[in-house]
Parts: C-alpha cells; sequence; structure tokens
C-alpha cells in the first residue's frame, strides 16, 4: 500500500537564533567583499584609462592665457601623437626638452595623500612639474618665419591670423621675436596663447638655444578639454580655418 505524504501537513523549520545570526553576519561580509570588489576593479580601469587614454594635468603659468589660466585642469588625450597624428594648433603636453622650465619656472600643485592618489588612477592632475603645455604651430619641414609687415607669422610663406593669441593692448606684432627657421624632421614648433608671456619655440631660438624645437617623441598628449574648474568646462579647438591654406612642407 503507498503511503501519501501531505506536504502541507510538513512542520516548517524553526531558524534558530543563532543560525539568523549567522545569516547576518554572512550577508554584510558578502555586502563589503562586492563593494571592495567594485572599488578595486574601478582603480584598475582608472589605472588603464591613465595609462593608455587620457590624464589629467594642471595648468601652472600664464603662457597659454586667455585659452588656459593658472590652476585650470585639463583632460590630455594620450593617443595623439601615435594613434592619431599632431596637427598644427593642437594644444600638446610635453616634457621639458631641455632647461625649458629653467625660462618658466612654474608652482606646483599642493600634495595630499589623497590627492597622489586620484593622480596614480588618473582622478586628478599629478603633482609633477616636469611637463609645459604649449600649442603646436609648425610641424616637421615647416618653414616658419616672424613677422611679415603687418606682424603676422607666416607659415611656408602663408600668413596667420590667430584669433586665440592674447596680445597687449596696442600690440599688432604676433610675436616678440624674430625667426626664421625649418622645423627638423621628429620635431615641432610650439608657441604659448600668450606670447609675451611665453617662454616657447621662439623665445628659446631668439636665444640661440639648442633646443627651440620639441621632440615628437616627448609629446604626452593633447590637451582635449578643460575640466576643472567647472565654469570653465570647455573642449580646445586647434582651430583648423587658421592653417586650412598651409601647404604641406616640402
Amino acid at each position: 500500500m503507498t503511503e501519501v505524504i501531505d506536504a502541507d501537513a510538513e512542520e516548517d523549520k524553526v531558524e534558530t537564533p543563532e543560525e539568523a545570526a549567522h545569516r547576518r553576519r554572512r550577508s554584510v561580509l558578502l555586502f563589503f567583499r562586492d563593494i571592495l570588489f567594485i572599488l578595486l576593479a574601478a582603480l584598475v580601469i582608472s589605472f588603464l584609462i591613465k595609462t593608455f587614454l587620457i590624464r589629467s594635468f594642471y595648468i601652472p603659468s600664464q603662457s597659454m592665457e586667455n585659452t588656459l589660466v593658472p590652476n585650470d585642469r585639463v583632460i590630455v588625450s594620450l593617443l595623439t601623437p601615435g594613434v592619431t597624428s599632431l596637427q598644427r594648433g593642437d594644444v600638446v603636453v610635453f616634457t621639458d626638452p631641455g632647461g625649458w622650465l629653467v625660462s618658466e619656472p612654474v608652482t606646483p600643485v599642493a600634495s595630499s595623500p589623497l590627492n597622489d592618489i586620484l593622480a596614480f588612477v588618473g582622478l586628478a592632475a599629478p603633482n609633477d612639474n616636469d611637463h609645459l603645455i604649449k600649442r603646436v604651430i609648425g610641424l616637421p619641414g615647416d618653414h616658419l618665419k616672424c613677422c611679415n609687415a603687418l606682424g603676422q607669422l607666416t607659415i611656408n610663406g602663408v600668413p596667420l591670423d590667430e584669433p586665440y593669441i592674447n596680445l597687449p593692448t596696442g600690440v599688432t606684432k604676433s610675436d616678440p621675436y624674430t625667426f626664421d627657421v625649418v622645423v627638423p624632421k621628429g620635431d615641432v614648433w610650439v608657441m604659448g596663447d600668450n606670447r609675451d608671456e611665453s617662454a616657447d619655440s621662439a623665445y628659446h631660438s631668439s636665444r640661440k638655444d639648442t633646443s627651440p624645437f620639441v621632440p615628437i617623441k616627448e609629446v604626452t598628449g593633447q590637451a582635449i578639454m578643460i575640466s576643472w574648474p567647472f565654469t570653465r568646462w570647455t573642449f580646445l579647438g586647434n582651430y583648423p580655418i587658421v592653417f586650412q591654406d598651409v601647404p604641406k612642407a616640402k
């Protein structure tokens, strides 16, 4: 004879206080484990982004006013140069090609353990003082001359109308220095938008320094936007219309 068991008749198992406490502790541990995993994953992803895609940099000088002002933070794409080529008009961050920082001293970022950690993963500007930021004006092979009768800089014989430069009141000459140079292969000619206050390629050329050009291999990346302060948030253009009539270097 088959015995029929009524499931509804079974008595529900009662959880003891010890079992309930154990279950709660396990839930809390699992919660914190998941949070720790998420934080570690976020740090790894941020570090990879900083290493291969973008970094944050701090603007310590007035050489790029009014495009950039002291204490701005900029996001720099590490894909240029490399995946994409440098273009005239790009704002770039680069390491000192030789004695430039002596001529353009910078104010370091205030350091703190939190800022150092955030800088390590690419979420804050690093507290280093071996980088500069300028605008690329000349590419390898370009013939640059300053200035023509109207005070304009010329590239390969074409005068530039540069809306981004910051000139003192009453000054019409686009740069305080005179130069006539051809950019060597593998180098670029860079200038600050605040020409009278920038120790740039023109400045170092006028001093007959050995390194008036910046090797492309020393370019860290292209500044693509101002990220801080929030009131100055904007993308940084390279003004292609300014250089559209400039022919390729021969």
